[in-house]
This record gives structure tokens, C-alpha cells and sequence, in this order.
């Protein structure tokens, strides 16, 4: 058995692709929060 077939490639690959999405909105969510603190540090010491 394995990924030799359609159905099995279909899936793994649908699989691998939604960790790496999720991987992506981790890295995207995780610089926006930086870039928030960065400001609100930046607004409060002038």
C-alpha cells in the first residue's frame, strides 16, 4: 500500500498543504502581534 494510488496522493498532499497553511497563519499572525507591540511601545516613549 502507500501513496501509489490517486486517492492516497490526493490526501497526503491535501494534508501537507493545510500544515503548511497553518504554518503560514502562525508566521503572518505572529509578525502583525510584533509589529503591534513594536508601535505601542514606539506611541508610549517618545
Amino acid at each position: 500500500m502507500g501513496r501509489n494510488n490517486e486517492r492516497n496522493i490526493k490526501k497526503h498532499n491535501d494534508k501537507l498543504h493545510k500544515e503548511q497553511d497553518k504554518a503560514k497563519a502562525k508566521k503572518i499572525a505572529r509578525e502583525d502581534k510584533l509589529k503591534e507591540i513594536i508601535n505601542k511601545f514606539k506611541n508610549k516613549n517618545p
